[in-house]
């Protein structure tokens, strides 16, 4: 078993809450996604932020390129590691 985390980063809080609540209606996760806020380096506002869903994916199951195809619908992408 290998300890495999997917980061979502997302321009914006709406689209990173829609990810976290339908990815599981496409890809079959064991653990809630969590939403994280980043800050850009120097920026308060929250306008500034993007967004993280982070996907435990213990098993190694999801693959990365459909979780691309997924996230780009919000005009996000999935951050390689």
């Amino acid at each position: 078993m290998s300890d495999v985390r997917h980061v979502l980063v997302l321009p914006d809080r709406d689209a990173a809450e829609e990810v976290a609540e339908t990815i599981g209606d496409r890809f079959t996760v064991t653990q809630a996604p969590q939403l994280v806020r980043d800050a850009l380096a120097g920026e308060d506002d929250a306008e500034d932020a993007q967004w993280l869903v982070v996907v435990e994916d213990p098993d190694g199951r999801l693959d990365a390129d459909e979780l691309d195809k997924f996230v780009a619908d919000w005009d996000g992408w999935r951050e390689a590691h």
